[in-house]
């Protein structure tokens, strides 16, 4: 059996990764320090083939130790939160994820070189396209363009770096992973998040579609949303996501490689907005919106191309947005009710 540490394994996509191998009968060690929601529970919690530890990525002795006896490396974890997230948090986005990214490939290449560690699959982002002026971004195209203006999107740029420096100069083979725009169930409010007003409403992290979704649920009308709605965005299932992740692990021809994972559908915020409104008030209930103004570094358009990944790895991302929303909507409901949004 392969055994796969995961970091970040408590987290919003951390959650279904963990999930997706679990099915696919991978043994899993989840690490995790909680820093961003505090304790959860998982329905894998029990599964005889997962392990959590509550401990630190940075923490290089407890990962060495760790990877020695894994066939294969996630590193997921990592500061991260929505638009508001980067402006409040922007010094220790780059700061303390820089230390993240070091210290996982410090014990990585460790652990390669004297213990069973295979590969390492490294999550980057979209926003490594920030600066992007003609689409649909490639694999590649980040070389091409000028750097993102965020420490964010600057630090998950530095990752892919990291991937390929740790490859050239010590061997330790690399996926890279850009995933679009997750949107999924288990994400709720951080510790760490401010109050930021949209209207009479405070944002739920700054991620479009609990956003939204928490407005209509709370009355909001009319609707207040970031910028005048033209931002074009590929919301991918969060189980998509998993599957794209776990298959590019696995994949022979994935070794030193990156690939964007993401549904090829292109939704506008506007779009996103009526949808969602629709699905919640019924088709009578008319639409009214207002914009607020938007943050700096909401990318007016983040199109990728998924041509990669279909052709080498032959995965899509197949669940459409209707139906994405069909199960997530439902459950944000909840989670406003138990005040975790």
């Amino acid at each position: 059996m392969t055994t796969v540490l995961v970091t970040g394994s408590a987290g919003f996509i951390g959650g279904y990764v963990v999930k997706e191998l679990l099915d696919r009968g991978h043994s899993v060690v989840g690490i995790d320090n909680y820093s961003k929601y505090g304790p959860i529970k998982r329905s894998y919690d029990s599964h005889p083939d997962y392990r959590f530890i509550e401990g630190d990525a940075r923490d290089v002795d407890l990962m060495t130790r760790e990877l020695m006896e894994c066939d294969h490396f996630i590193a997921g974890a990592a500061l991260i939160g929505g638009i508001s997230y980067f402006h409040t948090y922007a010094y220790d986005l780059l700061a303390q994820n820089e230390r993240i990214t070091a210290s996982s490939c410090d014990a990585a290449i460790k652990a390669h070189a004297d213990g069973k560690l295979q590969k390492v699959t490294y999550l980057s982002s979209s926003m490594v396209f920030e600066s992007a002026d003609n689409w649909p971004s490639f694999e590649g195209q980040q070389y091409q363009i000028p750097p993102p203006i965020s420490s964010y999107g600057f630090q998950k740029l530095a990752v892919e770096y990291f991937a390929r420096a740790a490859y050239d100069q010590y061997g330790l083979p690399y996926t890279i992973i850009r995933p679009f725009n997750c949107v999924g169930t288990g994400e709720r409010r951080a510790l760490g998040d401010v109050e930021i007003l949209s209207g009479n409403v405070s944002l739920a992290m700054s991620h479009v579609v609990p956003d939204l979704v928490q407005k209509v649920f709370k009355g909001q009308d009319p609707l207040h949303i970031l910028g005048d709605g033209s931002q074009i965005r590929h919301y991918t299932y969060g189980g998509d996501l998993a599957e794209g992740i776990v298959t590019a692990m696995e994949h022979p021809d994935a070794f030193n490689d990156d690939f964007n994972l993401s549904t090829a559908q292109s939704t506008t915020v506007l779009e996103l907005a009526k949808i969602i409104w629709t699905q919640i008030k019924g088709f009578d209930a008319p639409f009214n919106y207002v914009s607020d103004p938007p943050f700096e570094h909401d990318v007016k358009r983040r199109v990728p191309s998924v041509d990669k990944a279909k052709q080498i790895l032959g995965f899509e991302a197949t669940t459409d947005l209707e139906k994405i929303l069909q199960e997530v909507v439902p459950w944000i409901e909840n989670a406003i009710a138990e005040g975790n949004i």
